[in-house]
């Protein structure tokens, strides 16, 4: 009996220290990349993207915007395998599945940094799709009451008795935005916004 026990337990221990420790799935487009497509998009122009990144962060009385500030926003060439992780992450993406876009498409990209108030620019950028991207993050700090236990009183009343706890809390969102020029010289304002 021990012997099946012991079976048994070796079975069962490694499966569960799997499951525990299983990475998640990674998903790729299938569509190859053409780096003369992003290369020519990426090229130099006379059009402008210029924005403002900002977030809204959930409150006690709505949401409050709060501008991306000194952060990273990248844009993407939208070429056709861009189109096509754009797709997948949309339909595949979620907390056991990740989609990458391939290293190669990763390098075709510019970045600018935004100022203090969340604005930024690209210059020199020639007709075509582009997508945008940032992560703004933000604290949400606050109290709230812990129960700590009851009395009761010499005629039956009960009492409960609270403390008040602090928290805080980290938040990262992402926010998006695909724009288009359309010809030359274009100049485009958008709210880079989640």
């Amino acid at each position: 009996m021990k012997t099946i026990r012991i079976i048994l337990l070796s079975l069962i221990i490694p499966s569960i220290f799997y499951k525990a420790n299983a990475q998640k799935a990674a998903y790729y487009p299938q569509v190859p990349f053409d780096s003369l497509q992003a290369k020519n998009m990426l090229g130099i122009g006379t059009s402008s993207i210029e924005g403002l990144a900002y977030t809204k962060v959930p409150g006690e009385w709505g949401a409050k915007k709060m501008f991306a500030a000194n952060v990273v926003v990248t844009l993407y060439p939208v070429t056709h395998d861009f189109d096509e992780w754009y797709r997948l992450r949309g339909k595949l993406e979620n907390k056991k599945n990740s989609v990458y876009m391939s290293e190669q498409a990763f390098k075709y990209r510019i970045t600018v940094q935004t100022d203090g108030y969340g604005r930024f620019k690209f210059d020199k950028m020639k007709p075509g799709k582009y997508f945008l991207q940032s992560f703004a993050s933000y604290t949400k700090s606050g109290s709230t009451p812990v129960y700590r236990g009851s009395g009761y009183n010499n005629y039956g009343g009960r009492t409960d008795y609270y403390d008040y706890q602090n928290y805080t809390n980290n938040f990262t969102d992402r926010i998006e935005e695909f724009v288009e020029i359309t010809r030359d010289g274009q100049a485009l304002e958008i709210k880079l916004k989640k």
